[in-house]
């Protein structure tokens, strides 16, 4: 008889699940790639306009613009992904994205809505190279983005970049309370108005796109609320009834954008 080698096989079997693993980890890292496919515009003059709109040189002691560069994210990319390293200070300046973060069980937590302008990469300027939120685009979203290695050394003494950076920070504490405070004690109904009027195509009827309260999306849309799909498909049907809303094709319709705006006041805001 002739002797099998066991160790052999756990060898194989071994070499075949890591690299299982590993092709694993490329398609996540691939789709992640992807899914955040940042473009560079080469367009100076687009890029010294935005620059003039919101003064950000004003925010700096020198001119910065030769270290500025023009970034485009087209719809439902990621500007920032939890626990992704972060190469870029943002100025976001035209456009809409929402926040959210990771919590510990494993659910995500809206938090609230970037506009312009709002600025990302200030905590990781001082503290971190990795991010503790996911920022994604609602529609095409411009930045003005500086790598973070050119700022921090052109930067880190720069006393008015520094004071504008507290005032920044100072805010999103302050707002980070409150986030807080609304997650915790304002109705489903005023939270999922506010969600809505952001999450809106702001045109003449006001339709949210397919896209975005398919069902498929529903138990996404719940989490982020911080609620049970069931709530969250109860409380919609309730804002139907009342003639708030009204699904209609592949959208939901705002009939009633007066009764929303109460209903929403500024909470994600």
């Amino acid at each position: 008889m002739v002797d099998f080698d066991f160790s052999f096989v756990y060898f194989l079997t071994e070499s075949i699940s890591i690299l299982l693993k590993f092709n694993r980890l490329k398609a996540i890292t691939f789709k992640r790639k992807v899914a955040k496919a940042m473009r560079l515009i080469d367009n100076k003059e687009k890029l010294l306009f935005y620059i003039n709109k919101f003064n950000i040189n004003d925010f700096f002691e020198r001119d910065m613009t030769k270290h500025m560069e023009l970034h485009v994210f087209r719809k439902g990319e990621h500007l920032l992904r939890f626990s992704e390293k972060v190469h870029y200070f943002y100025f976001v300046v035209d456009g809409k994205a929402k926040v959210n973060t990771l919590l510990k069980n494993g659910k995500s937590l809206l938090l609230r809505f970037y506009r312009p302008l709002q600025v990302l990469g200030d905590v990781e300027f001082l503290n971190y190279d990795y991010t503790n939120c996911n920022v994604e685009a609602l529609n095409d979203v411009t930045c003005i983005g500086i790598p973070l290695e050119h700022l921090r050394n052109a930067a880190s003494r720069d006393v008015r970049f520094l004071q504008f950076l507290c005032q920044s920070l100072s805010s999103k504490l302050t707002n980070s309370s409150y986030w807080n405070s609304v997650n915790l004690l304002y109705p489903l109904e005023n939270r999922l108005s506010s969600y809505i009027l952001a999450i809106a195509d702001h045109d003449d009827d006001y339709a949210i796109p397919l896209n975005e309260i398919a069902t498929h999306k529903l138990t996404d849309i719940a989490e982020l609320l911080g609620t049970s799909y069931r709530h969250l498909n109860r409380t919609l049907n309730n804002l139907c009834q009342k003639g708030i809303i009204k699904k209609h094709r592949s959208s939901i319709l705002i009939t009633d954008r007066q009764a929303l705006e109460e209903l929403a006041g500024d909470l994600y805001e």
